[in-house]
This record gives C-alpha cells, sequence and structure tokens, in this order.
C-alpha cells in the first residue's frame, strides 16, 4: 500500500514527546512490511534544527516532508503551527495514497490533509493520541479549534483509532459511530534495544549509591502529567524512607520554576534531583536503575511505561485522565489520585523487594508478547484494509492506486 503518514513531529524531535516516538515506529515498521510510506510534518522544535524543510528527503527509506513553520516569520503573534508550503505538496501527491493516517487531531497538518484528505476520496485514519479532551494543554486553543474544525476532521475520517478503552469511549461520545472505533495501545521496538544497560550506570553518572532508593518520573515536564502532585506525594514517601530520591528526568516545558518553589516549600532540595533531557542511552539506564516509575497524570498510552516494562521496573499511576488496566497488579499498581494514596502506593513498593522483582519479570514477559511493534503494526494494517475497502486483512504489500509521478525535490 501507498500509505501517508501525517504527525506534527517525527525523527530526530524525539524531545516533542510519544507522539513522534509512536509516528515513527508505526511508519518505519510498516515501511520494513514493504509498503511505500511518506510522511508530512514539521521542523518545529525547542531546539535549533538544521532539518531540511519544504521539499523531500530520505528518512531511513521513508520519503519525508519537514515543513517550514509560517510562525518563524510572525514572532509574537499568536498562530498555530502553520506548514504554509503543505497544500501545494498535498494538493498535488494525495491522490496517490491508499490510506492517510493522521496523528494528533487538534493541528492545522490535520485540517489540511484531512480537507484534501475528503476532497478527493482517500479514506484516513484519525489518531489522537490521547489529546482529545479539551481540559488538558493549552484548553483556549483547543476550544478554538473544535468551533471550526474538529466535528468535519473527526467525522470525516473513515476510521480512529484509540489507545485504550477510556478513549475509544470519548470518540464515541462525540459522535464517531463505534464500527469506526479500533482499539490499537502503543508498541515498542525491540530491536532498538538489544542490549540494556547494566544497573549503576544511571546511578553513578549522578553520585547515587546503590542502597538508594530512586522513584523516577520520565517525560515531559508538564503540569497536566501530575508532577506536583508527585512532588506532594514524594515528600510523604520520604518522610518514611530517607534513603530514598525522586528523579525528574525531562526537559523543562516552561513549568519548572514552579515545581522548583514547590520542591523548595516542601524542604526536599537534597532529595530532588532535576535531570534535564537525556539520550536515549541515558533515558533506558534511568528506568534500569530505578526502582519504582511514576506517572501520576496520562492520556492516551505512554511509551514510557512500555520503556519501563522492558526495564523490568514496576509502575505506579492513577485513574485520573486514562486508565490502563493491564497495569494493575501485573506490573504494577493503579491507585487514587491524591498525594496520600499515591504516597502509600509508591512505598509498599519500595518497602516489598519481593514484589517489585515480580511486577518487573512480569512486565518484561508482556511488553516481549504483547506489546512489540510487529504485533501493534499488524493490527493497524488490517484496520487500514478495513477502512480501505479491501477484505480484512487481504491488501497485498506494494498495491496502491494509480499512483501519481512523484514530485520533484524542491519545491
Amino acid at each position: 500500500m501507498k500509505i501517508l503518514q501525517v504527525t506534527p513531529f517525527f525523527k530526530p524531535l524525539w524531545e516533542s514527546g510519544g507522539v513522534a516516538r509512536v509516528a515513527y515506529d508505526i511508519s518505519h515498521t510498516l515501511h520494513e512490511n514493504g509498503h511505500d510510506i511518506t510522511v508530512y510534518t514539521t521542523n518545529r522544535s525547542i531546539y535549533p534544527n538544521d532539518l531540511p524543510t519544504n521539499r523531500r528527503t530520505v528518512v531511513d527509506g521513508m520519503d519525508v516532508y519537514y515543513f517550514e513553520n509560517l510562525r518563524k516569520y510572525t514572532r509574537g503573534a499568536i498562530l498555530p503551527v502553520m506548514p504554509y508550503r503543505m497544500p501545494a505538496v498535498a494538493r498535488r501527491e494525495i491522490t496517490q495514497f491508499d490510506v492517510i493516517h493522521i496523528h494528533d487531531h487538534r493541528t492545522m497538518l490535520t485540517v489540511i490533509a484531512s480537507h484534501y484528505a475528503r476532497k478527493y476520496g482517500i479514506p484516513y485514519v484519525l489518531q489522537a493520541h490521547g489529546a482529545l479532551p479539551q481540559d488538558t494543554g493549552s484548553a483556549r486553543m483547543k476550544r478554538l479549534f473544535d468551533r471550526f474544525w474538529s466535528e468535519k476532521v473527526l467525522l470525516g475520517a473513515a476510521g480512529v483509532i484509540a489507545l485504550n478503552e477510556t478513549e475509544a469511549e470519548r470518540y464515541r461520545d462525540l459522535g464517531v459511530a463505534d464500527e469506526r472505533v479500533a482499539i490499537v495501545p502503543n508498541g515498542i521496538d525491540l530491536a532498538e534495544y538489544p542490549d540494556l544497560p547494566a544497573r549503576g550506570r544511571f546511578r553513578a553518572a549522578w553520585g547515587i549509591d546503590d542502597a538508594t532508593k530512586i522513584v523516577l518520573y520520565l517525560g515531559r515536564l508538564d503540569p497536566t502529567k501530575g508532577i506536583d502532585l508527585l512532588i506532594r506525594a514524594f515528600a510523604e514517601v520520604a518522610r518514611e524512607f530517607d534513603d530514598a530520591v525522586l528523579m525528574l528526568v525531562g526537559g523543562d516545558m516552561g513549568h519548572n520554576d514552579e515545581f522548583r518553589q514547590r520542591v523548595r516549600s516542601l524542604g526536599l532540595e537534597d532529595r530532588v534531583v532535576f535531570t534535564g533531557f537525556v539520550s536515549k542511552e541515558d533515558k533506558m539506564a534511568a528506568y534500569t536503575d530505578a526502582d519504582v516509575f511514576v506517572t501520576p497524570s496520562f492520556t492516551g498510552f505512554p511509551v514510557t511505561f512500555l520503556e519501563a516494562c522492558l526495564c523490568g521496573t514496576p509502575i505506579v499511576t492513577t485513574g485520573k485522565g486514562d486508565l490502563l488496566g493491564w497495569i494493575d497488579n501485573t506490573v504494577g499498581f493503579n491507585t487514587r489520585c491524591t498525594p496520600e494514596e499515591l504516597a502509600e502506593t509508591i512505598g509498599r513498593l519500595l518497602a516489598d523487594d519481593a514484589l517489585r522483582a515480580r511486577f518487573g519479570e512480569q512486565a518484561k514477559e508482556l511488553v516481549r508478547t504483547r506489546y512489540n511493534w510487529q504485533a501493534i503494526v499488524h493490527e493497524i494494517e488490517t484496520f487500514y484494509a478495513k477502512v480501505a475497502g479491501s477484505p480484512e486483512g487481504s491488501v497485498p504489500v506494494g498495491l496502491s492506486r494509480g499512483a501519481a509521478p512523484k514530485a520533484p525535490d524542491t519545491l
């Protein structure tokens, strides 16, 4: 099949969060399975980059367009991310695709891609990645987007992908027919992790001895993730475990001053470490050395949970936001979203070496057998075949519509 992937972020912009990682892993696995993959994305990043923009380039065998953002030329203006050269490319190319997979529904890439897909009768699959609720992130911008575009984008999709049952129900509440909803979790590419770091590397880098218990958060340091709640819960953990530290691993999303003030107000300056953004290797070393991995609040299906499982690190999360039922009493715990309950659950794991070991072994087995990308992408391929009108699972690799000639390398 000829498949267009539309995503606001893509390799190598990993610091932008899970959407970039998931969109790349799905695209690359599809490419390895023999499909012809094109990616429309942007060069938007919190760090400077020299990515080639507004023209086709090749990334790991896939055609990728990193569209420049109009906001670059209107500094200070409150504008959405506007890939101003994308409409010209979409008009020229979109009829050649058998199916379009749009990641993250509240973006101008989504508006443009879905518009031309509907105009030319190309089926598209929408995957919101946990971003359907209006009350997370920039609620004002979400309401503005929904007023003009959300209904048309959602209801025009041939199918939607939910990461869990909570998100599936949100799609249904928004009017998406049940038969158009598929629940497909995220996965992990086991080939990217042939050798996990030996225990002790991350601890040595930060001067933490082997006897110290590490409570780890890893991801964007964003208020929607429950960072403040975690800090308050850790204050109670610290009173019970005088050998415990909290490691907050991830890039500053503009709220670190608030989090540091909370740490100071609780007298935890010597017990809480902000590492900033770290490399993939250091990230995996952090999981390996941690005793408990905690994400208080999330939507969708964080890849960080799977990475923690791969390293055998038990998970603690809450029911605030979305709920992943497979975690509870298998690889960790779901608990109530209060500092007291969160602290009690973290403490339960820190105090029980045998329980942590059991959850860790079960976590490794689960991620290797259920949540690997080959298994997950097979489900996605079957869904593509369904929405493209082919008999389920029968679309031959490489079969496509009458393909238009490739666009030139420059625009």
